[in-house]
């Protein structure tokens, strides 16, 4: 039978690539997106105008911290899943613009924890982030380990999200699972993430802006891992571990229906070496303008995904240079450079 699909954050990078996938596979999907202007808007509608023409989707244009609206949406369906995805993404912007993440990351995620409870939706899969690694210097960074020394204000929305989820699981019993995204990047990404910029840039014959001098390394992770391991998780319902100890508690598991997952490449990547992987698809050499470490910013993000492996029989594993290569192909024929 079809089921009924809602994913927030449709008209985003991650949204847009998984109601795409949920459709291909013949499910029902509902979106929800307020399509703000924290990037540019034209390139979110050019997703939803994609999605819109499969007969499937279904488009609803809210603020997620819209309590009627939302209750609207879950009222006027029964949903099989929940896949959240909406936020306020960025780092550095939580620096510039605090009050739209919690608007958007706590108030946004409160609707939809609420929508779960109240209409009984049997998995709530939602997008947590490595940023919530914080300090940690130990990697790779593990789903075992304690996080509790966020840097950004991002990064504690994130946690809160995973907390809250957590006290809804208990309570409620809403069987909830978490997923850490490392560095997403592939076609129809954001343009304030570092591959679209640098490329936006280069082709601009714009210097880079290459922070810590270059001495940085990130868990890039390619779109369609990312998605593939989504659309395998919302059918492991999360469930309470039979092993689960109280005296000494395993963050990523819980008495409760709860889990918590890393998805990343698990091969970190070192900035200088991804510049030059994107000079050589570009066919292009970067103008380099080296910086100091930016506030909230991290040296290193490293993923352990074994206990995703162990879930649902997969890990990322495309390569940078696949990644980028389609990437730019993407590029050059959306803005027929």
């Amino acid at each position: 039978m079809t089921r009924t699909i809602l994913v927030t954050g449709a008209a985003g990078f991650i949204g847009f690539h998984t109601a795409l996938r949920f459709l291909a596979q013949g499910e029902r999907v509902v979106g929800i997106d307020n399509l703000n202007d924290y990037y540019d808007v034209r390139l979110k509608q050019s997703r939803l105008d994609l999605l819109l023409q499969d007969p499937n989707f279904t488009m609803h244009r809210v603020d997620l911290q819209d309590r009627t609206a939302i209750e609207r949406v879950f009222s006027e369906n029964s949903f099989d899943r929940v896949v959240h995805l909406g936020a306020q993404a960025g780092v550095r912007y939580s620096l510039i613009n605090p009050y739209s993440y919690i608007d958007s990351n706590i108030s946004g995620t409160m609707t939809i924890l609420e929508g779960c409870r109240h209409h009984h939706v049997p998995h709530l899969v939602y997008a947590s982030s490595s940023s919530v690694y914080g300090h940690n210097a130990k990697q790779p960074f593990s789903v075992e380990d304690s996080v509790d020394h966020p840097i950004s204000l991002y990064a504690a929305t994130k946690k809160a999200n995973e907390l809250m989820a957590h006290t809804y699981s208990h309570l409620y019993g809403v069987s909830t699972t978490g997923l850490r995204f490392f560095t997403v990047y592939g076609p129809w990404g954001r343009p304030d993430m570092a591959v679209f910029k640098f490329t936006d840039a280069i082709m601009a014959d714009r210097p880079i802006d290459v922070y810590n001098g270059g001495e940085m390394k990130r868990d890039f992770t390619y779109i369609d891992d990312i998605v593939t391991a989504i659309v395998r998780v919302t059918d492991r319902i999360a469930e309470p571990a039979s092993e689960y100890d109280p005296y000494h508690p395993d963050p990523a598991t819980s008495s409760a229906p709860y889990r918590i997952y890393n998805i990343g490449n698990h091969q970190p990547t070192n900035l200088m070496d991804f510049i030059a992987t994107l000079e050589r698809a570009l066919g292009k050499t970067a103008i380099k303008n080296m910086l100091p470490m930016q506030p909230g910013d991290v040296v290193s993000t490293y993923a352990d995904v074994e206990a995703l492996k162990a879930a649902v029989e997969f890990s990322p594993s495309t390569s940078i240079e696949f990644g980028i290569k389609q990437f730019v192909q993407w590029y050059r024929e959306y803005y027929r450079v």
